[in-house]
């Protein structure tokens, strides 16, 4: 099969990361920096101490490894992990957990600060999306609900790949595909359409320049980027933003 990219995002990628979730731990296991790089961004959220009182929204959560990268470094908080996947969830969930995570079934793009309310107890003091932008059909629909999700001075944190803006990146990132996920996809899944996709995915997203605009469009502030360390410099990167201080809640 070789749906192109914009089809699968609407509703066939989901079914693919269901036929996945099986073997996604042991792919991204085989990812050097893949658990620490997740550590790094969680810290680059800057939230104080351990997380005490706080609320965060952990969204396209998948098997649970950006949880748990949130959990290792703000031991304290509420998390919440939301995924469309029922097979990552169902993978998340299989695993141990204190009392203060918990994972839901829904798309990203469909949540509301009523379900916020209901789920976390109110807007949320940050936002935690690994690998979750590129893959919605709407990236700016996501950013708006995002940022009515998040309490005033509420931050979000990309945890995404980035490469139209070098071309080495994108030499970098299509070796690696080819060379490793997509045949280690195969062997692992069965097949290798979901690791085909993840390769065009990349190269048709957003660059860095592109992204932080689309940020800023979607009322975000205090809007920057920073590279993830190894082999993945310049192919993956940090991107933060924060709901203004002074904008009033707005239910939706």
């Amino acid at each position: 099969m070789n749906t192109p990219t914009h089809a699968m995002k609407d509703g066939t990628v989901t079914d693919e990361f269901d036929h996945a979730a099986k073997a996604y731990d042991r792919l991204v296991a085989a990812n050097p920096g893949y658990h620490a790089h997740l550590e790094i961004s969680a810290r680059r959220l800057g939230l104080p101490g351990e997380g005490a009182g706080l609320r965060l929204l952990d969204l396209g959560c998948g098997t649970g490894a950006s949880t748990a990268a949130l959990l290792r470094v703000l031991p304290k908080a509420r998390i919440v992990g939301v995924d469309a996947s029922s097979g990552m969830l169902e993978a998340a969930r299989a695993k141990r957990w204190p009392a203060s995570v918990s994972f839901h079934r829904a798309r990203a793009e469909e949540l509301t600060p009523a379900w916020a309310t209901e789920h976390l107890g109110g807007p949320v003091d940050a936002v935690f999306g690994a690998y979750l932008i590129r893959n919605c059909p709407d990236p700016d629909a996501l950013l708006t609900g995002v940022r009515a999700l998040l309490r005033p001075g509420g931050r979000l944190l990309l945890h995404e790949y980035s490469v139209a803006d070098s071309v080495a990146a994108r030499a970098v990132w299509s070796a690696v595909c080819w060379g490793v996920v997509i045949p280690a996809g195969r062997i692992l899944t069965g097949r290798a359409d979901l690791f085909r996709y993840l390769w065009r995915s990349v190269l048709e997203f957003d660059g860095r320049t592109t992204l932080l605009e689309r940020m800023r469009r979607a009322g975000l502030v205090s809007v920057s980027d920073a590279p993830l360390p190894g082999w993945q410099y310049g192919v993956t990167h940090t991107f933060v933003g924060m709901r203004p201080l002074d904008t009033p809640e707005v239910d939706r």
